[in-house]
């Protein structure tokens, strides 16, 4: 089997995973995106582009001669191909919602876990460099399937909101201390949501069962278990019942107790402030706030829930060190902004599809990490398929017209003759 047809055949099975050619091109005329072949010869072929351009970690021009050096995927400038991206995120989104489509079944008691978490993408460009320039994306993470079903891009000035992912009824959202909001969980299990989500001592108000302030650190410290449950109430902001919940606090070991408040104590030098002594108690307890039932979830199975938190923390690893999540190089171009991490989000779930579902809880797994790399090779050599010598000098007119400079305002420097 030839060099070729092994990559058009990985190329066809991409096609596949992504619902087939016909699916492609009618999503493509319905979202304006492929209109009619000029200068890209289908729908396909400007999908192929789009996830050469995103996954290729080559710029635009590199893609477009690539493009025409090959000879037969598309002849277009790199302005062209801009215009192309620009259109292309809605149908993407629609591409990545079939992947998406599936029967919601969940890891504990058929129920449906999302972790949310957010990552920060440096900004392209030297002006955004030096003012270290951030794109957020916060995201949402599929416990059982491992793989996220939900990314939204934003600045770093947005911060990270619980109920900023769509709810699906009966789902637990687990998520780090940034998500303790008591109006935004008050929003979530209005939605059919529950919450396992960490606490610190002093960003919520707590209330006791009348209603009064309670003290959680006098509370842990009277409490003698190694792990400690409470009910107990969160005042919201806004004229409101109440919302009532579980307090779950494990007692760290010693070790981890002293660790944690040398953390505390170098960060707080660094930043010249000074440690309320509160702070140093709690540092000794993993404190989680929790709407699930007591009878179907105690405390050791909320524990365990939270402790796969760790699970988006690789994600984000494998994203931008496998799959090669970074900003696009034209950062001020909204448009493109906003399609371009779209084919990572695809890569990401494609791959799972090739080796069948990684959960983290089943038997006999392979490593994810590996398996990701290999596909994730295989899937960008079958996308970005470098052509064979001789087909470079069948195309060298081509290749030489979209490698070629721009006019510049400054003069060409060339090098000076040597006597």
């Amino acid at each position: 089997m030839t060099h070729e047809s092994l990559v058009d055949d990985g190329w066809a099975e991409t096609i596949e995973l992504l619902g087939g050619e016909e699916l492609i091109a009618g999503s493509a005329r319905e979202t304006k995106a492929f209109l009619r072949p000029r200068g890209v010869r289908s729908a396909t072929d400007l999908l192929r582009l789009t996830l050469a351009y995103c996954l290729g970690k080559v710029g635009m021009r590199g893609v477009v001669a690539w493009a025409a050096a090959s000879g037969m995927i598309a002849d277009i400038s790199d302005v062209a191909l801009l215009g192309r991206l620009r259109n292309a995120g809605p149908w993407l989104q629609q591409l990545i919602g079939y992947l998406l489509k599936r029967e919601e079944v969940g890891l504990a008691k058929g129920r449906l876990i999302r972790i949310l978490d957010a990552t920060s993408v440096a900004k392209a460009g030297v002006h955004e460099k030096k003012n270290n320039g951030l794109w957020r994306m916060h995201c949402a993470f599929d416990l059982e399937r491992e793989q996220f079903d939900f990314l939204e891009i934003t600045d770093q000035s947005e911060a990270e909101l619980i109920d900023r992912v769509p709810v699906v009824a009966d789902e637990i959202r687990i998520g780090d201390r940034a998500y303790l909001q008591a109006e935004r969980i008050a929003k979530v299990m209005a939605q059919g949501g529950d919450v396992v989500v960490r606490a610190a001592w002093k960003n919520v108000r707590w209330l006791d069962a009348s209603g009064k302030p309670l003290d959680l650190i006098g509370h842990l410290k009277s409490c003698r278990e190694e792990v400690i449950e409470t009910p107990v109430w969160l005042g919201l902001k806004k004229k409101g019942e109440p919302l009532k919940m579980r307090l779950i606090a494990l007692r760290k070991s010693e070790a981890a107790t002293q660790e944690a408040r040398r953390k505390i104590n170098k960060e707080a030098k660094a930043k010249g402030k000074q440690v309320q002594p509160e702070t140093l108690i709690a540092a000794g307890f993993v404190i989680l706030v929790t709407s699930l039932d007591q009878e179907e979830f105690p405390s050791g199975t909320v524990l365990k829930l939270y402790r796969m938190r760790w699970r988006i923390e690789l994600a984000f690893k494998r994203l931008k060190s496998l799959i090669g999540l970074r900003a696009p190089q034209r950062p001020k171009d909204r448009k493109a902004l906003d399609s371009c991490p779209l084919p990572h989000r695809a890569c990401d779930r494609t791959p799972l599809a090739g080796v069948g579902c990684l959960s983290p809880l089943s038997d006999g797994r392979p490593l994810l990490w590996r398996a990701t790399r290999q596909i994730v090779a295989s899937l960008i050599a079958a996308i970005f398929a470098q052509p064979p010598l001789a087909t470079l000098r069948q195309n060298l007119h081509a290749l030489r017209h979209r490698w070629r400079e721009p006019p510049r305002k400054r003069k060409f420097q060339s090098m000076p003759k040597l006597s």
